[in-house]
């Protein structure tokens, strides 16, 4: 007695809408995704809280962006710029949640302020902007979103502060949460964890001698650049990428392996 396996060809869906979010935008990380992004035909919303900033962005980038200065870390006003969006583009397929604040100072020199302030922007926006837009996505079976997590989480945080690391812990565990909630309705929920990009966080906020000590730790001897992380998140937001999801992508050049 024989017994026949069928098989299936995996169901390869594009994304017929193509408009993206990027928070975050107008920093080194933010404009090297929105590149990215453009350049695959998508039309990105820009949010950032610098506005003079994003005027500039738009003039690089002209019409495939529209540009909206927001505070995420506030409810409310990731509510209304989430209805401006649909008024002005329709939907969403893609969710950037890269908008990050960094704190350096471990738990005893942190005070309550910083520690609200950092998650509110690190955390609670990723939170308030997935909300608004993954049942819009569930009901059309198709999104992607992708958060900017760091490396902070898997080794406690080598440079960073208390509540950075805290910070992007959670946005990594939100990711597994919503991956796990939306997976049967064809959209995925993936995270990356890099480490030290060459972006002012590394470039500014460390000292030469911190920067210096760390090439010497990464064994491919450089920093990330931004242009490396955006090809990542491309690939994460294709449609080759369908099987993937609650996964965080390591980018850190051999200094953390797992």
């Amino acid at each position: 007695m024989s017994t026949t396996t069928t098989t299936t060809t995996p169901a390869i869906t594009e994304d017929k809408t193509k408009v993206a979010i990027v928070t975050g935008a107008v920093g080194v990380l933010g404009m090297a995704i929105t590149k990215a992004l453009v350049a695959d035909g998508y039309r990105v919303v820009m949010i950032d809280i610098d506005e003079a900033r994003l005027s500039g962005a738009a003039q690089n980038f002209g019409d495939a962006v529209d540009t909206m200065r927001v505070d995420i870390s506030d409810a409310a006003a990731v509510a209304e710029a989430c209805q401006e969006i649909r008024r002005k583009h329709g939907t969403v397929s893609v969710l950037i949640n890269n908008a990050g604040i960094l704190s350096n100072n471990k738990a005893a020199e942190t005070t309550p302020e910083e520690w609200r302030r950092v998650m509110a922007v690190n955390l609670d926006g990723a939170f308030y902007l997935s909300r608004e837009w993954l049942p819009e996505m569930k009901s059309r079976r198709w999104g992607r979103i992708v958060n900017v997590c760091s490396l902070g989480i898997k080794t406690g945080g080598l440079t960073a502060g208390t509540t950075y690391v805290a910070s992007k812990g959670g946005l990594g565990v939100l990711t597994f949460s919503l991956a796990r909630e939306s997976a049967a309705d064809g959209v995925t929920v993936n995270g990356i964890a890099p480490g030290y990009v060459l972006t002012p966080m590394v470039t500014e906020q460390l000292t030469e001698e911190q920067r210096q000590k760390l090439i010497a730790d990464i064994p491919v001897r450089r920093f990330c650049g931004a242009d490396e992380v955006a090809h990542v998140v491309r690939f994460l937001v294709s449609p080759m990428s369908g099987f993937i999801t609650g996964e965080i992508i390591d980018i850190n050049g051999g200094l953390h392996m797992d």
